[in-house]
Order: C-alpha cells, then structure tokens, then sequence
C-alpha cells in the first residue's frame, strides 16, 4: 500500500493512498488544479483516482471535490449530511451517478482497499474518519476531533501508518490573537486535538508493528512544527512497552511528503 499526505491544514487538507492498481483521495480541500500539480509531483495522473473519501463537509475538506468529480468522473463517498453541504455548495453539482452516502461505523470496499468508518467528534455535520485495509497492511486516518472515545481507538490500533492530528499547543493558543470564543471551540470536545492530547492519543493505539506517525492538521497560528513533533516524540520516547520507535513525520501545508510504501 502507498499513501501521501498532498496537503494538511487549515488552508486544505487531501491525502492519497493506493494499492494494487486502486487509487484514492481522502479529502480535497485544495483546488482542483491543486490536487492535479500534487498527484503529478508524484507521478500519478488524477485520471486514474477512483474514489474521493471526504470526512466532514468544513471547505478545508470539500473543495475542489465537486471540480475535481465533475472532471473525472470520480466518485464522491460521504456521509449524507455531508454530501448535502457539498451538493448545496457547489457553483456546479457533481454528478449524481458519482456520489454514494455512508455511514459511520461501517465498512465498504473500494477495489482492493477496505474502508472503515468511525465517528469522530468535531462541529460538522457527520464527521468521520477512515481506516483502510489493504495487503495485509492498516492505516488509520483521524483529524478534526476535539475528543477521541474507544470507537476511536478501536479502530486507530493496529495501524501500519497512524495520521493524527496534533494541530494547537494550548499555552499558544490561549494566548493568542484568536477571538475567545474561537479559542474556546478550538480547544473543545468538538474541535481540535492539542498537541499533548495527540501524544497521548499516539500512546493509546501505537503498536509493536506501527512503522510511520504522521502529524497532521498542524495550526499556522497556534502551534509550529517542531514543537509538536517534539512533544509526540519524547511521549513516544518515555514509553518503555516498545523496543521499536515508529518514523515521526509532519505533513506540511503547501507540498506533498514523500510516497511511503508498505509492503504487502
């Protein structure tokens, strides 16, 4: 299995994943033409996505997934109070044939990559995230949460991959320029998960055979890379149940990581 983090944050957020000839998006929150220049700096022509997996219906998840539908004839799986927000905001519908409703705690194959739903706890209209299953291999995908439960953690154990959100540092946060009421949702059950919460998140699910931890979803305003990297990584590192420490990586904003391959 293949995945790539083409962009994360607030400004937009979409992830690629493939195995064995099927190719999918997770979110597209970044333009259309975004998400063209992104697959081709890693050598996959958009064409041959088969599927986009949106988890919540906030822009930074949604936007360029009508465009991007309507000129490839990709199909669109939501949860249905989101595919209503995506329908209902769009200059120009997708395509009916292309949109297919979801539902949280269930699961659903796309070629060969099997998909599981978890509800996640965040201020939209259905929110969930993604567990996709393919060759043997696990990777768990939860952002957007400001609370995590043991649905959650079912589902995120026993991953490959782990691609977590660590978006605030509280200290910044509360002191910075954000409007309170803003910082109050934020740091919410239905907002964003802290960096401390991310590492303690991170201790629940990881396990023996975890390779990769990627941060995601990191605020431009609220947090910096290194000190969220920093926190997950002496979490991680005070945890003496393991004799392997996973790779900790970023994904950043404005440009693709590099391609991680699982081995099947």
């Amino acid at each position: 299995m293949k995945f790539c983090a083409l962009a994360s944050g607030s400004s937009g957020n979409c992830i690629y994943a493939e195995h064995e000839g099927t190719r999918i998006l997770i979110d597209a929150g970044i333009s259309c033409k975004r998400i063209e220049d992104s697959l081709a700096s890693i050598g996959v022509n958009p064409a041959g996505i088969d599927t986009i997996l949106i988890t919540h219906d906030h822009s930074d998840h949604i936007q360029g997934a009508a465009v991007f539908s309507r000129k490839y004839g990709t199909k669109i799986y939501a949860t249905a109070g989101t595919l209503n927000v995506i329908v209902s905001s769009a200059r120009s519908r997708p395509d009916n044939s292309c949109l297919y409703a979801i539902e949280a705690d269930s699961c659903y194959d796309i070629g060969t990559i099997g998909v599981e739903t978890f509800k996640l706890s965040h201020d939209a209209a259905d929110p969930v995230g993604f567990a996709l299953v393919a060759g043997g291999r696990r990777i768990g995908i939860a952002t957007d949460l400001g609370c995590y439960d043991e649905s959650v953690l079912r589902h995120l154990r026993n991953a490959d991959i782990l691609y977590v959100e660590a978006n605030h540092d509280v200290n910044m946060l509360m002191m910075g320029r954000y409007p309170y009421p803003l910082k109050i949702r934020v740091n919410s059950p239905m907002g964003h998960l802290s960096n401390e919460a991310c590492a303690e998140l991170v201790r629940e699910v990881r396990c023996d055979h975890t390779e990769v931890v990627m941060l995601a979803h990191i605020s431009k305003e609220n947090n910096f890379e290194e000190l969220a990297f920093e926190t997950v990584k002496q979490s991680m590192l005070t945890d003496t149940r393991f004799c392997r420490m996973p790779r900790l990586m970023v994904a950043n904003r404005d440009r693709p990581t590099e391609v991680i391959e699982l081995e099947n």
